[in-house]
């Protein structure tokens, strides 16, 4: 553990390119509603993709505590990897706080985060905070298995090739609903539903599936309720197994997807578990907060209370 003195201001890791660029041109404004409050920050702009990670490894040895994502999901993601990539101190001792800035934004929909600034730093001001579950995933790609720490949901087969296509475009300065939307529904012409074997609390269920989320969370592509009745902090995972559905199908279901009703349909099951182990004769890739990942045999995990966060409006059962 580092023996550098607790810091009480908040350490701020800004993604400028976060909802196409929305964090470089809005961070002045930001900056400007810290000041005004009072809230005392040290900033650091992301330069490439992973370095929201390193920051936070950076920010936790040199004492900071308490750290601010600017930017999307996929920031606040790499921020719980460097958390949980470090010794600096326990996990348990960090407070996360976020002002969305990104495209989707699912994790701060969860929690009542405003996407207008000054609401979200003035959650940030009440520092109302709650202990958090961090879900684990485990995957394989050349460089051989591999482990992410993720907040809100992970997914395995159509969901993360959407989010494959969706990331290249971000990485082209193409990015918003409309696009992840074109994406969702033109993959299914293309995507093909292979034959998966999924384990949950040592019962193994061998199914054609269209995909399989996990979440933390309720929100997921802006706005979809994969795991509707997820609960960030009851130690257990939510999963959502959509099973043998075809393109026409999914198409009409789409409506369920936002409503919050979709494990009412005859085709998608629902469990909540701490492990889920899914393994494919063919490689099935996954992704975890948009992030696109590896492939299989994939297994989750879950660490219950892994770190604090702060929230606006608190999710129960």
């Amino acid at each position: 553990m580092a023996n550098n003195p607790v810091r009480s201001e908040w350490y701020v890791i800004v993604n400028p390119n976060a909802g196409n660029g929305k964090g470089k041109k809005d961070w002045e404004r930001i900056s400007g509603i810290f000041s005004r409050d009072n809230i005392r920050t040290h900033s650091r702009f992301t330069e490439k993709k992973g370095h929201a990670t390193e920051l936070t490894r950076e920010a936790l040895v040199s004492g900071f505590r308490k750290i601010i994502s600017v930017g999307g999901d996929g920031t606040m993601n790499e921020i719980v990897n460097g958390i949980f990539t470090q010794n600096a101190c326990p996990s348990t001792d960090v407070v996360i706080g976020m002002i969305p800035v990104g495209t989707g934004n699912d994790w701060g929909r969860m929690f009542g985060i405003p996407l207008v600034y000054e609401g979200a730093v003035k959650i940030i001001r009440d520092n109302k905070t709650m202990p958090h579950d961090v879900g684990t995933i485990t995957y394989y790609s050349s460089e051989g298995q591999q482990k992410r720490y993720f907040m809100n949901i992970a997914g395995l087969g159509f969901e993360a090739v959407v989010v494959q296509k969706t990331n290249k475009q971000k990485d082209k300065g193409r990015s918003s609903q409309a696009v992840y939307l074109y994406n969702l529904l033109s993959s299914l012409i293309s995507y093909k539903r292979p034959v998966i074997n999924i384990t949950i609390d040592g019962k193994t269920i061998t199914t054609k599936a269209f995909s399989v989320n996990v979440g933390n969370g309720r929100y997921c592509g802006g706005g979809m309720r994969q795991t509707p009745d997820a609960v960030p902090d009851d130690g257990l995972l939510d999963i959502t197994v959509i099973k043998d559905m075809g393109r026409i199908e999914v198409i009409k279901a789409l409506k369920i997807l936002y409503d919050g009703t979709i494990l009412s349909h005859p085709k998608i099951d629902g469990y909540r578990s701490t492990n889920l182990k899914v393994t494919c004769e063919t490689a099935l890739y996954s992704e975890a907060d948009g992030e696109s990942l590896g492939h299989t045999p994939v297994e989750f995990g879950i660490i219950p209370g892994g770190v604090n966060v702060i929230y606006g409006t608190r999710i129960t059962q």
